[in-house]
């Protein structure tokens, strides 16, 4: 486990990207935190293969099933009562932490994507639902989600901010927190403790466009999207915009590595681990990769080199012709796609 420690020396975060009632009950995921992971992250994908693979929600679904209830309000019972103990595990961390780390996601309906009111009153139920200081509403990036931004950081709610595949949508991100944080300020009410992440997923990048590329550029959209994108934030969060903010003890939007684990078999298996590491930041890691990156990973400040060769490798791309924005609008589409087919898959056991 020392390659996490050493990951943690360097400023970034290494979340589990996993959550189950087994991981919860058996201790592992305590275990993990000692272990140096400091965070965790669900969506209806990770409930799907919970609730059809770990045998102690069954007793639980028998008695809701007999109740006069929908079966997104049995998922939201299932789902609550997780996120609430793991919340509970992470307590500790988050309060020795000062607010930035043991955090726990939980995703808004993904069918609400594109109604920016029903997201907020979504998110506002379940953060009062939760009931727990470090809980974090999941809301995808969509247009309707970054108009719903504002208002959820201005009401005091931790947010992680989801499938993101470009740096535009990244800048709609974080000017969209900032606004948030100014309309709370506006209100005399403390932001120190509001923690927003933006999750940019990183391999679905590469598997779309690799087999358009040639050989030389395969593999490399991903971290160099990466790579400019810190440069761009930090440039952000060193401006009068926000060290404005900064004064007044808000923390930044921070962003989150999301989807690293490796899909091209011809690539490292901790690929989009090693190459991506930098303060803060937080990399979300999907259990067997992380296993992976305890074997055999590497842990250096990768994220802020070779930037200007990362930049030569987006102009290439842009030169062939490629619209990474088309892509990226594209991408966030069919990955909302899939969290709706995962959430419908995991309401059909509960009707």
């Amino acid at each position: 486990m020392a390659v996490l420690a050493q990951v943690n020396t360097l400023g970034q975060q290494i979340w589990l990207d996993n959550l189950s009632r087994s991981l919860i009950q058996s201790g592992e995921l305590a275990q993990m935190l000692e272990s140096g992971i400091s965070g965790v992250t669900s969506n209806p994908a990770i409930f799907q293969k919970a609730f059809a693979g770990d045998s102690l929600y069954q007793s639980d679904i028998d008695h809701l099933k007999q109740q006069a209830l929908t079966p997104k309000q049995r998922y939201e019972q299932l789902a609550v009562a997780d996120v609430q103990a793991a919340c509970d595990v992470c307590l500790p961390l988050y309060e020795r932490s000062n607010s930035k780390a043991g955090l726990v996601s939980l995703e808004v309906a993904p069918d609400l994507a594109d109604d920016a009111q029903a997201t907020i009153t979504e998110a506002v139920r379940l953060w009062q639902q939760l009931d727990r200081p470090n809980v974090m509403i999941k809301v995808p990036a969509t247009d309707s989600g970054i108009q719903a931004l504002p208002t959820l950081v201005a009401q005091g709610i931790n947010v992680n901010l989801t499938l993101l595949f470009s740096k535009a949508q990244l800048q709609k991100a974080w000017q969209a927190h900032a606004a948030g944080l100014r309309q709370r300020l506006a209100q005399n009410l403390p932001v120190n403790r509001i923690q927003v992440v933006a999750s940019f997923f990183l391999s679905r990048i590469d598997s779309a466009l690799d087999i358009t590329l040639p050989a030389s550029l395969q593999g490399k959209t991903a971290i160099a999207l990466a790579k400019t994108a810190y440069a761009e934030w930090q440039e952000f969060i060193q401006s009068r915009e926000f060290t404005d903010l900064a004064a007044q003890q808000a923390a930044p939007l921070r962003l989150l590595w999301a989807s690293t684990g490796t899909k091209n078999p011809a690539y490292s298996d901790v690929c989009y681990i090693e190459n991506i590491i930098g303060a803060d930041t937080i990399n979300t890691v999907p259990a067997n990769t992380l296993k992976a990156f305890i074997d055999h990973g590497r842990a250096a400040a990768t994220l802020t080199q070779d930037v200007q060769q990362a930049k030569s490798v987006l102009i290439e791309i842009e030169q062939l012709g490629i619209n990474l924005e088309s892509l990226a609008s594209r991408l966030q589409q069919e990955g909302l796609q899939q969290f709706v087919d995962a959430f419908d898959a995991l309401l059909q056991p509960l009707a």
